[in-house]
């Protein structure tokens, strides 16, 4: 992991360092603000490694930002750049003659060496999060990816842009990381995903129902967590939330060797063992219940298998809590 921030550097010189340091040598874009502004600019970035792809989130004041001809001939990165906009509003034009407004929460994906240029259209600060992918010849998707400029995506518009958004939250998520192997795939299938959802290659690829499927089972664990305090929720009620069947449900989690029913109770345990801590005056009774656990036998049950103990000797535990 490496971060950054410029409250190391004297106020009079933080954008000038983030623009030629940060912005030109690290990211090779080209960096604008009005003098009068620098004085008060921050701004902070970490990033981190997944197989060859870097993901990075970067927060800070407001600035125009743009890779142009210039930028893409001195510094080629060649890379499927997928990026969200946390927030912070503003204009994004790709050169093609149609500026979109990008908003918070919104998925955009291109080529790197596409020329583009955002424009803030507020002073507030933004937060930006972005997954770069370098390509090569073994991706099924690498040929196709070179003639994509940024372009927009709205996960409520159709099944493929719900299924980036699933990859790319998961990806992000430092409360329950993925495991290095799955975070590999991961990364290949949110690429997948963006040729997918601009029709560029094919449906019926092992890759592509590769792709499919290890964002179903984001979306699905992103589903199960938000709903798992629920006593009656089960595959049956999970499936029309993701538009797929029960039979679906269950062979999505068959390659992680752990059934629905497992994973969920998993789940359960996690933000039991969360509850133990964070409140103290609450019984042990009254988390189980609000974990979706339906008995206390049954809770008392899940848990003493999970970690190793029952939960009252949990919150006396001197040791490591993470879960075994």
């Amino acid at each position: 992991m490496i971060t950054f921030s410029t409250d190391m550097i004297a106020p009079r010189d933080r954008f000038d360092h983030w623009r030629d340091q940060r912005g030109k040598k690290l990211f090779g874009v080209t960096l604008e603000l009005e003098r009068e502004r620098r004085t008060s600019f921050s701004g902070n970035f970490q990033a981190s490694t997944v197989g060859g792809a870097t993901l990075a989130t970067i927060s800070a004041s407001a600035y125009r930002i743009s890779r142009t001809p210039l930028d893409i001939a001195d510094m080629p990165i060649d890379s499927l750049l997928v990026s969200q906009q946390v927030s912070g509003p503003g204009w994004c034009d790709n050169g093609k003659g149609q500026p979109f407004f990008i908003t918070g929460g919104m998925l955009m994906a291109g080529h790197s060496d596409h020329p583009f240029t955002s424009t803030p259209s507020t002073a507030s600060r933004f937060q930006f999060r972005t997954v770069k992918i370098p390509l090569n010849s073994a991706q099924s998707f690498a040929r196709f990816a070179q003639h994509l400029p940024v372009t927009p995506f709205d996960p409520g518009a159709g099944s493929y842009s719900g299924l980036m958004a699933a990859s790319f939250t998961a990806l992000f998520d430092t409360a329950s990381p993925l495991a290095k192997t799955e975070a590999e795939q991961s990364v290949d299938a949110l690429g997948q995903l963006v040729l997918l959802a601009r029709g560029l290659v094919a449906p019926g690829a092992q890759a592509s129902r590769l792709a499919v499927r290890t964002a179903h089972r984001h979306a699905l664990r992103q589903v199960m967590r938000r709903h798992c305090h629920r006593m009656d929720f089960s595959a049956e009620i999970a499936a029309p939330m993701l538009g797929i069947s029960e039979r679906q449900i269950h062979a999505i989690f068959e390659p992680t060797g752990r059934s629905f029913m497992a994973t969920l109770q998993a789940m359960r345990v996690e933000e039991a063992c969360r509850l133990l801590m964070a409140r103290p005056a609450m019984r042990v009774a009254e988390i189980g219940f609000a974990c979706g656990f339906r008995s206390l036998a049954t809770f008392y049950r899940a848990f003493q298998g999970i970690v190793g103990v029952a939960p009252n000797d949990y919150r006396q535990w001197p040791g490591d809590r993470s879960l075994h």
